[in-house]
């Protein structure tokens, strides 16, 4: 829970597309439609939606747990049925050589090892719990800022991708040069032009 956590690191977005004037209605709909269903007791692999910033088992945002002043905070829960490599290659071995025996046979088509291969996975997924990951958001209405609270790669497509299918809305990455364009006074856009990068050497 980066948001409520006391240091932390994060990205921040400019969100981009045009906003309905019943903002909060809007934001209710959405939200409850791409809110988080859990797997625990499904066989579903994996599973990506939106929580309260406050519990991450909470997807039905009582209160409108996401309404906080000027600001839409959010998490974003993924959960993954997760089998290691090497798990699934000391399992699939295993069964490889059951069945060698079994049919009286030196070797394997490679057919047979791969659907073996597939069923083992398959069955190993089933067995295994899903791992959840969290990441907080802020989102300010004022100024279109958006704070997502991780620099990972992969957090950060998941939640562009997220985000779009949610509210039909884009985010662009702020570079140090878009948030100063964004934050400073006129005559200090201005002569953003006149930089140059300098060596240091």
């Amino acid at each position: 829970m980066a948001l409520l956590s006391g240091s932390a690191s994060f990205t921040r977005f400019t969100v981009e597309g045009e906003i309905p004037n019943n903002f909060w209605d809007f934001i209710a709909e959405k939200v409850a439609a791409h809110s988080f269903q859990d797997i625990d007791d499904t066989m579903d692999e994996y599973s990506i939606g939106w929580v309260s910033v406050a519990n991450m088992f909470d997807s039905d945002f009582a209160y409108s747990s996401y309404a906080a002043g000027d600001y839409v905070v959010l998490s974003m829960r993924a959960d993954e049925r997760k089998v290691s490599a090497a798990v699934l290659k000391k399992y699939t071995m295993k069964e490889e050589e059951r069945v060698k025996r079994e049919k009286e046979i030196p070797r394997l088509a490679r057919s047979v090892r791969l659907e073996i291969k597939e069923r083992v996975r398959v069955e190993l997924v089933r067995k295994s719990a899903p791992v959840p990951v969290v990441y907080d958001l802020c989102w300010s209405l004022s100024d279109n800022t958006l704070l997502f609270f991780s620099t990972n790669r992969k957090a950060l497509a998941l939640l562009e991708d997220l985000f779009r299918e949610t509210f039909d809305l884009s985010l662009i990455l702020q570079i140090p040069w878009n948030a100063a364009l964004h934050l400073a006074d006129e005559e200090a856009v201005a002569g953003l032009d006149d930089l140059r990068p300098a060596l240091l050497i």
